[in-house]
């Protein structure tokens, strides 16, 4: 077990100017402490409690407290008015708590990042899938074994096993998962690293073996994320500041300034899905190069949920096959490929895994799906991801009529209301605009904001209870003529649905689909082609 006394934390924080003041135990003894928790359901004997937030109210201190905690830390504000509520705990008072809570966190879960390997992955859209196909490649195409991840779909990490709320977590819980994952072998860690976890300090300090940057595109622009798309992509950008080995889409918008952030890791790889073209960019000085993808993609060919291509490498050219429908699904395995090698697995392990990779909740074709009516089941909720996945579905899906379930998250990306509906008009046939997490803001008012802004003469419902809307698709397809595929977007496997303050169970897409198609007994129901 990792300790650290209270006056070497305090040492620590003093070293990066974010001390104010220490208010040590009056006994002799050195206050030893392990570990570290900022939500006091979570705290275990032995932490330190970080008192943060808006919403933070004094008795989650005396909560901690009662849990085991033996020190706290916060901002001078907040600690005028703990200090009288618990005068006998040592504090760390700090002047800034969102920095002081990553540098404590690491240190005082005993910085694993230094002897496990970590891989992380950000992008507006495929985050989740390429940590998924680079976890089936470090197992080996075998579920489970030995790799921990997180994510915005599941965070495991060879003791702890949950659906993830964060795509990235605080401080305190990302690096209690990392300590996990190396008291219980399961290394290498995946995670996904969110704009938000690179803006508010919660990856600060960690090292990544590898990063891979997939695309960027306008999302989470809201007064509770980002102010304008400069601070979100600023806030990406910082990926680089973590690693030494890069894997970077060649196709990403905005080449030049992903570049420049890049130009200080040690070794950088380009793939492209586009072919083994050179693409030109302009450095921050002004002058123009030229860059070759060192992997790179040709005879993409789709099947039905399925995809081949033939990858090149600078060190081995195979087909390679993905069991999952999708053509933006090759920049994704592009991505993993590259990674992959940055961590020393071979071709057979990489094609291996991603033959055999499954992802919860991403261009999932339904089992109950028929000839008649396909049912699609993926996470996607920006404009980008609608482009890539419409754009993929009207390919590898041609002559069917589209027909789209999906809503929009409250209280955060208020672009999307917009964004959506206008993008979706390209494409579906219907759109029913439903509930998706809407936190605190209703239903109903949301999907008006997005009625209002679906273009004139498309056609749309508007049923805010998300079980009704998916059963009125499936009625809608089968009294079609036309053969239908019906998009489930946006939650995915999820089995909860953020309402108010809670995370309320709900009935995973995919089973209220398969519910639903159940009630029909059409001459058309003779299985998928």
């Amino acid at each position: 077990m990792n300790t650290l006394t209270f006056a070497e934390l305090a040492s620590l924080l003093a070293q990066y100017d974010l001390l104010e003041q220490a208010t040590p135990s009056s006994s002799t003894t050195p206050l030893s402490i392990f570990g570290a928790a900022s939500d006091s359901r979570a705290v275990r004997a032995g932490n330190l409690f970080i008192c943060k937030g808006a919403a933070f109210k004094p008795q989650f201190l005396q909560s901690a407290l009662a849990s085991g905690a033996v020190a706290y830390l916060c901002t001078a504000q907040k600690f005028n008015e703990l200090a009288p509520l618990a005068p006998n705990v040592p504090a760390l008072v700090v002047n800034d708590v969102r920095r002081a809570m990553a540098y404590v966190s690491a240190a005082a879960w005993g910085s694993p990042d230094q002897d496990i390997n970590i891989a992380g992955i950000t992008g507006t859209k495929g985050k989740s899938t390429v940590a998924y196909m680079l976890r089936s490649i470090c197992d080996k195409g075998t579920p489970y074994s030995r790799t921990s991840i997180m994510g915005s779909i599941e965070t495991y990490d060879g003791i702890e096993r949950e659906e993830s709320h964060n795509t990235t977590p605080e401080a305190p819980d990302l690096w209690r998962h990392l300590a996990n994952a190396k008291t219980s072998n399961h290394s290498p860690m995946i995670m996904e690293v969110s704009s938000q976890a690179l803006k508010y300090d919660r990856v600060l300090g960690l090292h990544l073996s590898v990063a891979g940057w997939l695309n960027i595109g306008r999302d989470h622009i809201s007064p509770n994320e980002h102010a304008d798309f400069e601070d979100y992509f600023t806030s990406k950008l910082k990926l680089f500041s973590l690693t030494n080995n890069a894997v970077i889409n060649l196709e990403t918008d905005q080449l030049d300034r992903v570049l420049d952030a890049a130009s200080n890791v040690q070794k950088l790889t380009g793939f492209s899905a586009q072919g083994p073209a050179a693409h030109s960019y302009t450095s921050a000085n002004g002058s123009t190069h030229a860059l070759a993808p060192s992997i790179w993609a040709e005879a993409i060919a789709p099947s039905f949920g399925s995809i081949r291509f033939i990858c090149h490498t600078p060190q081995w050219t195979d087909t390679v096959l993905l069991s999952m429908a999708g053509l933006f699904n090759v920049d994704n395995a592009l991505c993993a490929i590259g990674m992959a090698q940055h961590m020393g697995y071979s071709k057979q392990e990489i094609c291996d895994g991603l033959a055999n990779c499954h992802v919860p909740g991403h261009m999932e074709i339904s089992p109950a799906s028929t000839k008649h009516v396909v049912g699609l089941i993926d996470y996607a909720h920006n404009r980008l991801s609608f482009q890539k996945f419409f754009s993929s579905v009207k390919k590898e899906f041609a002559g069917r009529k589209i027909i789209a379930v999906y809503g929009c998250a409250g209280g955060k990306a208020f672009e999307r209301r917009k964004e959506l509906p206008e993008e979706a008009a390209k494409w579906c046939d219907l759109s029913i605009y439903t509930s998706e997490d809407p936190w605190n803001e209703p239903t109903e008012k949301i999907c008006a904001e997005m009625a209002a802004h679906t273009p004139c003469g498309v056609a749309y419902e508007v049923i805010p209870d998300r079980t009704a809307a998916i059963q009125r698709a499936v009625q809608v397809a089968q009294n079609e003529e036309q053969d239908s595929i019906i998009c489930l977007l946006a939650k995915g496997d999820e089995v909860e649905m953020h309402l108010g303050n809670e995370f309320i169970p709900m009935t995973p897409d995919g089973d209220v689909f398969a519910q639903a198609m159940a009630l029909y007994n059409t001459p058309n129901s003779e299985g998928l082609r």
